[in-house]
This record gives structure tokens, C-alpha cells and sequence, in this order.
């Protein structure tokens, strides 16, 4: 993640319910692209492999073909790259204003 742009297709990825589905699906493990359109069996093929096309682009998937079949893998280093840029300092600063909080309260 080197860039706002690399960041902001992250975020347009992630921002779809079907695109967070479909790497919910590869969290124990890569998929074949037909298993992720028995996944989502109420989008036709050319649906599914557009969002996987989005995960791609995002780097949020890495795509292997072995043969005929089309494996994706889950890339979850854009994932820790959000969390460390957005998520890690703003949940330092929670926990330190909770802590000072039980503090105050407790006496």
C-alpha cells in the first residue's frame, strides 16, 4: 500500500456486501472461482467474476490458474494496511480515554 489511490480502491472494494462475502469465502482458504459462484448462486457468472475483478484490482485477492480452474487467494496485506493507517491509532487513543475514564471513575 504505497499510495491514497492503492488505499481508495481498498475502501471501494470493501464497500460492497457481495465483494466482503466473497472474501469472507476465502478466509480458510483459497476458492475456485466456480465455487465462488456456487456461493453466491443468486448472481450469474459474469456478476461474480466482475466483483473478483474489483478484489484484483484492489490487490485484496491474488489469482492463480492452475489448468482450467481460476484459484483466488485472499491477500489480507491491504486489509492490515487500512487497520494500521485508520484503525490502530484511533483505537489507541479509545483505549487510552477508557482507561482514564475506569480510572476516574474507580478513584
Amino acid at each position: 500500500m504505497s499510495n491514497d489511490d492503492d488505499l481508495d480502491n481498498v475502501f471501494k472494494a470493501l464497500a460492497n456486501p457481495v465483494r466482503r462475502r466473497l472474501l469472507d469465502a476465502m478466509k480458510d482458504g483459497p476458492r475456485t472461482t466456480g465455487q465462488l459462484c456456487e456461493a453466491e448462486s443468486s448472481l450469474d457468472r459474469c456478476t461474480v467474476m466482475q466483483h473478483l475483478k474489483a478484489l484484483e484490482t484492489a490487490d485484496l485477492i491474488i489469482v492463480r490458474r492452475e489448468g482450467r480452474e481460476r484459484w483466488n487467494h485472499l491477500n489480507a496485506m491491504p486489509i492490515k494496511a487500512v487497520h494500521d493507517r485508520w484503525i490502530a491509532p484511533y483505537a489507541r487513543g479509545a483505549v487510552a480515554m477508557l482507561a482514564d475514564l475506569k480510572e476516574r471513575v474507580e478513584g
